[in-house]
């Protein structure tokens, strides 16, 4: 096994994805088993998404999720990937988590994003815009000082001041200099785009200023990976997830995950075809061997010390399958103990 491998933790985000022909609840209690699976497999943390309105994401309540997922394993660690702060009050979201690191000491992470809704519709229901993301540099800030007890208010978050919440930052667009700016953890991704994710982990660890959260720069790589016996199986895994995205492109909303076999059999146009296709290049997807090569590159391109894999897809077993072969090529050694 690869040396820089090795040195590298694993961990996943799953989205709670509903599949076609199965029910949202299910898609959440999937995402329970998964968590547990991957506890079993020992993967490093475990999270879990916020999304509002989306026909093919059961994930709308990010800390309630974490709740049953940390009281359905017992070591793993568990998070968000993310709460979006400017959704949230940042005291509502401090007491969130504050709640849960006393219920779960040394086990919560609070992974935090900027997006403001899918559509315009979720950001009106929401009461939020587009230019509410602008204020997230701010809403961070706040944020972090009701757990150190800064707020210039003289209201105490309860029981959250006091706590430490490993706090990190989902680096998409401009939020690398965030993250580096207030000396937090860094989440970037896609894996497709190599190049973007590389200069976004050179800025972040050039104007990283240590914090009372993280001295040194911590990059965490996110991104789908997906393992099989073969690489037309490995492909397999990433059709449902890829016509998901070419649909969204072209209707406007996010259906639940089709069979591949569905999705083989399409007549697309010009248009879905070329989104489909795209959502199939340049993802980490082969066998053991194809995806240890192309792990040791990215981890040698990036530095990153985590890797935190999103892979979803229709097929539940396939899905279990190439988290256990991932596992295995990453030699985690089946138990959940932190490295």
């Amino acid at each position: 096994m690869s040396s820089v491998i090795a040195a590298t933790r694993f961990s996943v985000l799953d989205r709670s994805r509903v599949r076609e022909g199965h029910t949202a609840p299910e898609a959440l209690r999937d995402t329970v088993e998964l968590a547990r699976e991957a506890e079993r497999l020992g993967y490093h943390r475990f999270w879990v998404a916020e999304h509002h309105g989306v026909p093919g994401v059961a994930g709308s309540a990010p800390t309630v999720l974490a709740a049953a997922v940390a009281g359905g394993t017992r070591r793993i660690r568990v998070g968000t990937g993310g709460v979006m702060l400017p959704n949230h009050r940042p005291l509502v979201v401090a007491e969130q988590f504050g709640v849960l690191a006393s219920l779960f000491p040394d086990r919560i992470d609070m992974g935090l994003g900027r997006s403001v809704g899918f559509t315009d519709g979720v950001r009106k229901a929401l009461g939020r815009d587009k230019g509410d993301a602008e204020d997230f540099t701010a809403q961070l800030e706040e944020l972090l000082g009701w757990f150190e007890g800064t707020s210039p208010t003289g209201v105490r978050a309860r029981p959250s001041e006091g706590l430490t919440v490993p706090p990190f930052v989902l680096a998409m667009g401009e939020g690398a200099d965030i993250a580096a700016r207030a000396g937090l953890p860094m989440v970037i991704g896609d894996l497709r785009d190599r190049d973007r994710m590389r200069r976004g982990v050179e800025r972040y660890r050039e104007r990283f200023r240590p914090s009372a959260w993280a001295k040194e720069p911590y990059v965490v790589i996110s991104g789908t990976v997906a393992v099989a016996d073969t690489p037309e199986r490995a492909r397999r895994l990433l059709v449902p997830e890829a016509w998901s995205m070419a649909y969204s492109r072209t209707h406007g909303t996010f259906p639940p995950l089709p069979p591949a076999e569905h999705v083989e059999s399409l007549a697309m146009t010009a248009k879905e075809r070329g989104f489909f296709e795209a959502g199939l290049t340049g993802q980490l997807a082969g066998t053991e061997a194809e995806v240890e090569r192309e792990l040791e590159a990215v981890l040698k391109d990036t530095g990153a010390q985590e890797v935190l894999v999103t892979t979803s897809t229709y097929d539940r077993d396939a899905l279990l399958d190439s988290y256990r072969r991932l596992a295995a090529l990453a030699g985690l050694g089946g138990s959940a103990t932190r490295r």
